[in-house]
């Protein structure tokens, strides 16, 4: 595939905005489940994104894959907090 520059932007663009259609049309009911599953797929990420670290060979590679893990990792820890604020919804109040 010899798109360039140009055909990963627009890739990027349309996946922005059939994300947003898509996220855009799921009941508040269904969003902790959506964010579980997401929090898995970030895990992957990260994994991921520790193992292309480790087999880094310059100091540029260095920098971005540990751009990568900060990154993937506060992707985790942000959907983890929003899962459990989601939760929190749903629980009953305490009485006083």
């Amino acid at each position: 595939m010899t798109g360039g520059v140009l055909g990963l932007v627009t890739v990027f663009v349309l996946a922005v905005f059939v994300g947003f259609e898509v996220i855009s049309k799921v009941p508040s009911i269904l969003h902790t489940p959506l964010m579980s599953g997401t929090n898995a797929v970030h895990g992957i990420i990260l994994v991921g994104s520790i193992i292309i670290l480790a087999g880094a060979n310059s100091t540029t590679q260095q920098v971005l894959g540990t751009a990568a893990v900060f990154l993937a990792t506060l992707n985790v820890i942000g959907g983890f907090a929003v899962t459990d604020r989601m939760l929190e919804m749903f629980k009953p109040k305490k009485k006083q």
